[in-house]
């Protein structure tokens, strides 16, 4: 099994212990999906047993692409699952790719956990994958968390859509964040681990 250790978290495979959670957090009506990119259709309760099904495979199977594609967050106490951390072509062509996080429990927003899962999942994407020259990270306005998260993290404001994205009948803009591979290497010169346990020992 991958495991990268944060301070407060563990990014890991998938366990079969983490797909009745996933079905939890995954069914209508959690706050989390209000801010998870909302102006997309929502899976259907039949695509959702589909994309489970498909991770209990892979667990039974202990096959796992390189680089992974997605990777759980999981509480570095308890190790159970609070997230995922995932990433998706903008461009297969020209090796520009895009991650995603999301964390399920409310309780768990703005202690710092997101940071950690990030960061830990962008410099293994970096470290895994030479060809990769940025990471993109897409959101939108009314998202202000993760906003502030890749403000943190050292990713740019690159491209703002003006009235691109229509919530609840009103609009906001469509936003484009972008780190360069050696923009995170200066920014986190001895990888981000080591910027963690920094953090620990001040």
């Amino acid at each position: 099994m991958m495991q990268m250790q944060g301070n407060q978290i563990a990014l890991r495979d998938w366990q079969v212990a983490d797909l009745e959670i996933y079905r939890f957090w995954t069914a209508p009506d959690h706050l989390w999906q209000q801010l998870d990119a909302p102006y997309y259709a929502k899976p259907t309760a039949e695509e959702s047993e589909a994309s489970i099904a498909s991770v209990k495979s892979a667990i039974t199977a202990g096959k796992w692409p390189h680089p992974r594609r997605r990777m759980v967050i999981a509480d570095r106490n308890s190790d159970s699952c609070i997230g995922q951390v995932s990433w998706y072509w903008i461009s297969e062509e020209t090796y520009w790719p895009a991650v995603g996080i999301v964390i399920y429990d409310p309780t768990y927003w703005g202690q710092g956990k997101g940071f950690e899962a990030l960061g830990l999942w962008s410099d293994y994407l970096f470290g895994s994958q030479p060809e990769f020259a940025r990471l993109d990270l897409r959101t939108w306005s009314g998202n202000s968390g993760m906003m502030r998260l890749a403000g943190k993290l050292g990713y740019q404001l690159e491209a703002r859509f003006r009235k691109a994205r229509i919530v609840i009948g009103e609009y906001y803009d469509g936003l484009g964040y972008g780190i360069l591979r050696e923009e995170w290497t200066a920014r986190y010169p001895n990888c981000f681990a080591a910027h963690l346990a920094e953090i620990i020992q001040r």
